[in-house]
């Protein structure tokens, strides 16, 4: 393939994603009729009427709040469980860590429709429907195969004399895990934690799934409000979409330097 003809498919992709996003980010300071009259033009003005009807919506701030507690207790327990999981299996020798290893990703060949009736039945029974400590507990454990796959990886190219030097110091595994394999896997674990707040903040099927009251709705959850059988307010959409998406954009600018050296790291056996 020559450089033009990259060049070129690369403009064609650069468009099919410019065009929406700017369809989106311009429809945030229009009405509804100025949308449909013209997607592409700018706005007549800047006036930010829908991010203040958004914003000052007592259900849409309540909302973003359940989402803040689910999306943080979610990603930070993954991360502790996930770290500790993937510590053990890069320090299991042979074809068993390999076969438990495998054995724990092979959730991620699962689709989540497949488990939906038996965990709403399980989740019924113990109580813990309509509860954000339910929905935690099931975005921990739909996520934990990703967090799992992509920290033994990075894990397995520590080089064995790291865990060794600790125990010559006296170290126990719990102390070697603290004090040597954590900060040397904070690039893997910046990695990791970027993927599951991306999953976890943006998740509609649980919530759809396990929420019926209105108080415990998460944030993606709220936005269907927007959305009528007969008509939907696509500026005020928008405008929630574009609300959602700013803290994932935020992360990704605070952590993209941890993030390219967490998925670079694993790909090079030291």
């Amino acid at each position: 393939m020559t450089s033009l003809s990259r060049r070129v498919i690369l403009g064609i992709y650069a468009l099919l994603v410019a065009v929406p996003l700017i369809v989106v980010v311009t429809g945030t300071f229009k009405t509804t009729k100025q949308l449909f009259s013209s997607p592409f033009g700018l706005p007549s003005d800047l006036a930010p009427g829908n991010f203040r009807t958004v914003l000052t919506d007592a259900s849409m701030g309540h909302s973003f709040a359940n989402s803040v507690i689910v999306t943080g207790s979610a990603v930070l327990l993954t991360l502790l469980i996930g770290s500790l999981a993937s510590y053990g299996l890069a320090r299991i020798p042979g074809r068993l860590g390999w076969l438990i290893y495998g054995f724990l990703v092979l959730g991620m060949a699962v689709p989540a429709q497949a488990n939906m009736i038996p965990q709403y039945v399980l989740f019924q029974r113990l109580g813990l429907l309509d509860s954000l400590t339910g929905l935690i507990l099931i975005e921990i454990v739909a996520t934990m195969p990703v967090a799992i796959f992509i920290m033994t990886g990075f894990m397995r190219t520590l080089p064995r004399e790291l865990y060794e030097a600790g125990s010559v110091d006296g170290a126990n595994p719990w102390r070697t895990y603290l004090s040597i394999v954590l900060p040397v896997s904070l690039p893997s674990l910046a990695a990791t934690a970027i993927f599951l707040f991306v999953i976890q903040w943006n998740d509609l099927l649980y919530p759809l799934l396990f929420i019926h009251d209105p108080s415990k709705r998460t944030l993606p959850l709220a936005l269907l409000n927007f959305q009528g059988e007969y008509l939907t307010n696509y500026p005020l959409l928008f405008t929630g979409v574009v609300i959602a998406s700013a803290p994932i954009v935020i992360a990704y600018v605070f952590l993209q330097r941890y993030f390219v050296a967490g998925m670079t790291a694993g790909s090079v056996k030291g």
